[in-house]
């Protein structure tokens, strides 16, 4: 065989490899992209619930139950404000204007993302949990921060759990990608493949 030709068998082979891997990682990333599209959509309910919740006992309460339920209001308006960005940026986000590496980046950086917001939603349940024990020796508005501490304590609560299962699902994905690639490299081929 000559040198020409043995150029362009690795040529074709290295580009039919690259083309194949390529559409491996578009599916992985479609696959992250699904998966964080219904966590947004979980995120998202619980904050209709939360916001329908709240504005009725807001209005409908007294005491500390009152508060609970503004802060509830207050703070899943955030949650929907987030869980909406997300959902409209995921779909105007084209995965084929996209690299490979981009798309593995981008579902790196929302895995650190969750463990972030995790360790966020501990400080959450600490301040909840200072809010209701200093309300009980607390003189001025006890029942403002009771009612605040019990919503932080439930919305931390909340968010700590949907932050870290989602964060399982994606790692999981992620590692699914790394035990799927297998290399293979002998005198006669190079090979690389992803099997899902």
């Amino acid at each position: 065989m000559s040198i020409k030709k043995i150029i362009l068998l690795l040529c074709i082979v290295f580009f039919t490899v690259q083309a194949e891997a390529q559409n491996d990682v578009e599916r992985f990333y479609l696959k992250s992209q699904k998966n964080s599209n219904t966590g947004m959509y979980v995120l998202g309910s619980w904050a209709l619930l939360n916001i329908a919740t709240g504005a009725y006992g807001m209005t409908n309460q007294t005491g500390s139950s009152k508060y609970f339920y503004q802060m509830n209001l207050f703070w899943n308006t955030v949650n929907l404000g987030i869980a909406g960005y997300a959902l409209v940026s995921a779909h105007l986000n084209d995965p084929a204007l996209l690299s490979p590496q981009q798309m593995v980046d981008k579902h790196m950086t929302l895995e650190k993302v969750l463990l972030i917001n995790a360790g966020l939603d501990v400080l959450y349940l600490a301040s909840g949990a200072f809010m209701v024990s200093k309300s009980k020796s607390s003189t001025k508005r006890p029942d403002l921060l009771k009612g605040y501490g019990q919503s932080l304590l439930l919305q931390g609560g909340f968010l700590f759990v949907f932050d870290l299962v989602l964060y399982a699902v994606q790692h999981q994905l992620a590692s699914r990608l790394l035990e799927n690639a297998a290399f293979s490299i002998s005198p006669q081929s190079f090979q690389f493949a992803i099997r899902f």
